[in-house]
């Protein structure tokens, strides 16, 4: 699923638009309105709420480190059929996948217990706020988990379901909560200039206005960091600085995007009414030398790894997320989540994403990022 660019002249509109609380449609992407009883127009309202204390802790609890747990019990939170706002590409059992007991599965955290989701609650605490997913295809598997998650613990409540590039709503019409998605894989934008499409590692301009006065941001960026080849990745040249180049050590130029991300979030969000998080470095499942099986992808696995630690080791890209937000000034709240990720290697649509292609990348739905949402709730609640 790929991001599709918004040229630069369209974006001020668009900003104007959503910062208005206008109520028309913004250019329709590819999949249609849809729409659940009475639609009304997007809730915009505002609020204050304490920043978040700690980058990776809860009330002392560290909510990462711990191990996978059978629960058939308790999970799946939610039924894939029922839920209306799944895409193809995360709907495994909708394409046919066999097994469910990847379904069954729950983080146990070593030192302490995650509290049970409870959907009606998060909609009282966030009654009339808006909570902004920003980021790639990761951000938009999370967007979609935490609208299924709270769509089974509300099925009668009235919504409003927009998809629209680069912005899209989940609309919980009694409580007037609005869950946004905002796709920007980069963070840092990607400019028309002479040469062609440039990925400027130094700017955030396209969208970021947007981004303000919102009560909860969820920031996530780095698949995209990896992609090869002018169509995969959606630029033509790199600019750092005066410098224009044609590629560059990807972590490197991950570096200087996340720090240019930083540079903003510190100069422009306001911790006294907006809760920042970023989401982690979501694992793929490509190479099966990483969990001691050479010949494998996630293609036919069953199980997580046991255990807490991942044989493969630590991503290069999650050490660096780490490094840049200890260096802000603004408290950023890290959803720790790849270790945790990296053990669910049965978690993937594999080749029961739709389009018959096998995904190690994105995670079924219901699925891991329900547990993403999860210490989410978790961190906002404690």
């Amino acid at each position: 699923m790929g991001c599709k660019l918004i040229s630069l002249f369209l974006l001020p509109l668009l900003t104007l638009t959503i910062l208005s609380g206008a109520d028309k449609a913004l250019a329709s992407d590819k999949k249609p309105q849809v729409s659940h009883r009475n639609i009304t127009a997007l809730a915009a309202a505002g609020g204050g709420k304490a920043t978040l204390k700690g980058r990776k802790q809860t009330s002392g609890c560290n909510m990462f480190q711990g191990k996978w747990v059978f629960d058939a019990f308790s999970y799946p939170l939610y039924d894939s059929s029922t839920c209306p706002f799944i895409d193809d590409e995360f709907d495994c059992l909708k394409f046919g996948r066999p097994d469910k007991q990847f379904l069954n599965y729950s983080w146990q955290p070593d030192s302490c217990t995650i509290p049970r989701f409870d959907g009606e609650a998060f909609l009282n605490q966030w009654r009339g706020k808006r909570v902004m997913f920003v980021g790639d295809s990761l951000s938009e598997n999370m967007w979609e988990s935490l609208g299924c998650m709270i769509h089974a613990s509300v099925p009668s409540i009235t919504t409003t379901f927009l998809r629209r590039t680069p912005l899209s709503s989940l609309t919980f019409q009694e409580y007037g909560v609005t869950f946004y998605l905002y796709r920007t894989p980069y963070l840092v934008d990607i400019s028309k200039e002479k040469v062609g499409n440039v990925l400027n590692l130094g700017t955030i301009e396209s969208g970021a206005g947007v981004w303000k006065d919102v009560d909860v941001l969820v920031f996530n960026s780095w698949h995209w960091w990896v992609h090869k080849g002018v169509k995969s990745q959606g630029w033509d040249f790199i600019r750092n600085g005066s410098s224009l180049i044609r590629d560059m050590n990807r972590l490197d130029a991950f570096n200087l995007g996340l720090t240019t991300w930083a540079q903003w979030v510190d100069q422009n969000i306001n911790t006294s009414q907006t809760r920042v998080f970023f989401q982690g470095i979501s694992p793929t499942h490509y190479v099966g030398k990483e969990w001691n099986e050479p010949k494998k992808t996630c293609n036919g696995q069953m199980q997580p790894l046991t255990g807490s630690t991942y044989p493969g080791g630590s991503l290069p890209a999650a050490s660096i997320v780490s490094r840049v937000l200890s260096s802000m000034k603004t408290p950023v709240y890290l959803l720790d989540i790849t270790t945790l990720s990296q053990l669910r290697k049965d978690a993937h649509p594999s080749t029961y994403g739709g389009n018959g292609e096998n995904d190690c990348s994105h995670w079924c739905l219901p699925g891991l990022p329900d547990t993403w949402n999860q210490l989410l709730y978790a961190a906002l609640s404690m």
